[in-house]
């Protein structure tokens, strides 16, 4: 029998890497799990199966479960630092350092990347500057530090066997930065519970995201000034909630956080779902259209393979599930929203759509890419 091993960045919630995670778990459930750290409460550790996890030194440093991120300069150790040597086949999901840990002859390693570690490489300034490290002294080191994680980061690229990446947009970036081809498995979306149930379309476009930065919901909120006439919910807190509630007119409205009932129910009676970042990925995207609801995303990254959709002024896609904006602006929301309201787009074709990344698929797509790369 294979005897297997699943590394994991870190284990601090239930977001799409960990989706992920409990996917792969259910192809192989007598796997170990291997994380930086690991601190699911009990109660909430159903996705782990609740498997005891094999940490790293860094689960025992200060302050370590609030502040893990500050033990950046220790995370490529840490991912060395695991004894793997009893195992067969190693999967390491990998958007920072999980494709960097060590093996030997006999054992297979297999990576599915998320994404090259994004603030070392293309999105240094903008995670330095959200951080509060982009000036000064603290800039420095900050930058040093990068640099050094960037270094290992490609010293490490040939590590895993083979590399499957979450989607072309990923494909592209690690044939750039690592050097290495790779196959595409598309993330699993749960599009049983994410599904239509015959409500009737409201009168109101969504939004829903962590509030950072880089999801530019500040941005969603200010294009609806420009509507006055239109209404824009959105769900979700995080650092710049401040920032968005004062860029929100009357139009619009926030609900801070909610559970997955909430957000599903207004997933189902949306005119449309709204996206504004620049993902690797995006599953809320998919979740919105496996309701039967179109979206309006920004035309760049994992949203041009995840949405059937068009730029203001061409021709619509076939079989649309939705419209692009072409920059991150007000204005170019605007006009994506009036593009919209001005297409037909059937709840079949974005539930249609939606299915092509269903948990089915990607347990299907992840065995195959495993079966491909461990025969004799």
């Amino acid at each position: 029998m294979t005897k297997t091993a699943i590394v994991h960045e870190w284990l601090t919630g239930y977001a799409g890497a960990e989706r992920v995670l409990e996917e792969i778990l259910k192809l192989y459930p007598d796997a170990d799990i291997f994380s930086l750290v690991d601190f699911i409460p009990e109660g909430k550790r159903g996705f782990l199966m609740n498997k005891k996890v094999k940490t790293s030194f860094i689960q025992r440093l200060p302050m370590a479960q609030k502040k893990y991120r500050s033990y950046l300069p220790f995370f490529p150790t840490a991912a060395e630092s695991f004894d793997l040597s009893g195992y067969d086949l190693v999967i390491s999901i990998a958007h920072c350092v999980a494709k960097g840990v060590r093996t030997g002859p006999g054992q297979k390693h297999l990576c599915l990347c998320c994404t090259p570690v994004r603030y070392a490489w293309d999105l240094r300034g903008q995670y330095l500057q959200e951080a509060g490290l982009d000036k000064g002294i603290k800039g420095i080191a900050a930058n040093r530090i990068l640099d050094y994680v960037k270094d290992w980061d490609l010293k490490t690229a040939g590590r895993p066997d083979a590399i499957a990446s979450i989607s072309e947009y990923v494909r592209e970036r690690v044939k750039r930065i690592w050097g290495r081809d790779s196959d595409i498995v598309y993330p699993p979306v749960d599009t049983e519970y994410y599904s239509p149930d015959g409500s009737p379309r409201g009168d109101f476009y969504l939004a829903a995201s962590r509030m950072v930065p880089y999801k530019r919901i500040d941005m969603l909120a200010k294009s609806f000034s420009l509507m006055p006439d239109k209404k824009l919910v959105i769900i979700g807190d995080g650092p710049d909630y401040e920032k968005v509630k004062a860029a929100a007119g009357p139009n619009v409205t926030l609900l801070g956080y909610k559970g997955n009932e909430v957000l599903r129910d207004h997933m189902r009676r949306a005119k449309a779902f709204l996206f504004a970042a620049e993902e690797d990925f995006g599953i809320m995207p998919l979740e919105a259209q496996a309701c039967g609801t179109p979206v309006i995303a920004f035309g760049k990254g994992g949203s041009l393979e995840t949405i059937k959709g068009f730029m203001p002024g061409s021709a619509p896609a076939v079989e649309s599930t939705g419209v692009f904006f072409p920059e991150q602006t007000p204005e170019a929301v605007a006009s994506a929203v009036s593009a919209s309201e001005g297409l037909h787009v059937t709840a079949d074709a974005c539930r249609a759509n939606a299915l092509r990344f269903s948990e089915e698929n990607f347990h299907r797509s992840f065995s195959d890419f495993v079966k491909r790369n461990t025969a004799a």
